[in-house]
């Protein structure tokens, strides 16, 4: 069964076809081969089970007001306010560019969005500081990854759908690992501008950061209203996307100023866009997950790979290794929808906690976004920037290291994960 699915799906994708085509129809003839006697209607109910838990009315919302925030004035906004304590240090503008991505990942929650939204305006101020090319859209790509840690997190939605799990906690838990890829990211640029002798920008005085914050703090705003809100239990984690459209909509539109009513047309489209290739893989993923598991494929697959009663430990290195190869050549909700359910069960059986694991498999969708062959971050930086994928690529082992080092750390040190979870 489980050649003839993995066979069917290369074929497919050799073929060139869409990719939840392969992940629709794969299934489904291993359904129709060895399950004859199952009803075929069961197969549509779960298509549909895919996309119907009430928690995935986040991700379009907070699709949609990244992309409000993308279309005004936000990144720049945060991105003057950030430079102007850090710009006169060494590596300044690349810790700039680092901070900001945090921040605006704590609006998006999407890599591709916090890439473009950010790496436009700060790819021009990396070159004219002195950055070589390769090392500025190295930095950019990867520093957009701590979106998927930092809340809102379309990744921890989809996987909080999956299993279970708490939105709310997988959200907080995310801040602690986020932060601390943001840290080393800091001191290697750091370290790097020095040794490569990279000037630095004149210090801004009291009164310049004063006003760069009154410009930046609606901006600001909004990962606070979100966290808190979450946080404090004023709202769930899909009343916060939605109160996330709303205050991307009055900060850009009544007070910034940058939106008219009419451009919400194309904002809309873009974000239905993005919503419907998000829904068609959740629910081509999750039609794939129910026919392997009834098709105890899983079982085969752990049986085979961790043997019999392994350590929290094993399982959770497996899922390390099994989630990052995946995301590297997949998208990382299809890789969180199919794979989650094998390795869940161990999981709980090991004792390992839900949000724990959560993190890790987040982490691991993160550092696969940025990983060759087809990281997802690589192809969108390599469009928007219009500049070869071997030029992508060529700075990304610095930064690739300093991932795996932080996914080991958080593996034997929960408590980065657990700290702050209530």
């Amino acid at each position: 069964m489980l050649w003839m699915l993995m066979g069917i799906m290369f074929l497919l994708f050799l073929l060139n076809f869409p990719m939840f085509i392969a992940m629709i129809l794969a299934p489904l003839a291993v359904i129709v081969t060895y399950f004859p006697n199952l009803n075929p209607l069961l197969a549509t109910q779960q298509l549909i089970a895919g996309v119907s838990p009430i928690v995935l009315l986040a991700v379009p919302m907070f699709i949609f007001a990244a992309d409000i925030m993308c279309a005004g004035q936000t990144s720049n906004r945060l991105l003057d306010f950030v430079d102007t304590f850090v710009g006169h240090i060494h590596g300044g503008m690349a810790i700039t560019t680092a901070a900001t991505c945090t921040i605006f990942g704590a609006i998006s929650g999407s890599t591709q969005a916090t890439v473009v939204a950010i790496g436009k305006p700060m790819r021009n101020r990396l070159l004219s500081s002195g950055y070589e090319d390769e090392d500025t859209t190295a930095l950019i790509i990867c520093s957009a990854i701590i979106a998927l840690l930092i809340p809102p997190s379309i990744s921890m939605i989809m996987y909080a759908v999956v299993t279970g799990a708490s939105v709310g906690d997988l959200f907080i838990a995310g801040v602690l690992p986020g932060l601390l890829i943001l840290l080393f990211f800091c001191v290697y640029n750091y370290f790097m501008a020095r040794r490569k002798k990279i000037p630095t920008t004149e210090r801004v005085g009291f009164k310049g950061r004063v006003e760069a914050f009154k410009k930046a703090i609606g901006p600001l705003g909004f990962p606070v209203v979100i966290f808190a809100g979450i946080y404090s239990g004023a709202f769930s984690p899909t009343e916060a996307a939605a109160m996330g459209v709303l205050y991307a909509s009055i900060l850009e539109l009544f007070i910034f100023k940058s939106i008219k009513l009419k451009d919400f047309k194309n904002i809309g489209l873009s974000t239905a866009v993005v919503t419907t290739a998000v829904f068609i893989l959740v629910a081509a993923g999750s039609l794939f997950s129910w026919a392997i598991s009834y098709a105890r494929i899983p079982q085969m697959i752990t049986q085979s790979v961790l043997g019999t009663n392994p350590s929290a430990v094993k399982i959770l290195i497996t899922v390390t290794i099994f989630f990052y190869i995946a995301g590297m050549f997949v998208d990382s909700i299809v890789a969180i929808v199919i794979l989650t359910p094998i390795f869940f069960p161990l999981a709980m059986q090991a004792g390992i906690h839900p949000i724990h694991l959560g993190i890790i498999v987040t982490l691991q969708a993160a550092l696969a976004s940025v990983s060759p062959p087809f990281g997802c971050n690589i192809f969108t930086a390599s469009a928007i920037f219009d500049i070869p994928f071997l030029k992508v690529v060529k700075r990304l082992p610095a930064y690739l290291l300093m991932l795996v080092i932080i996914s080991v750390i958080i593996i034997f040190v929960p408590q980065l994960s657990l700290l702050l979870v209530p």
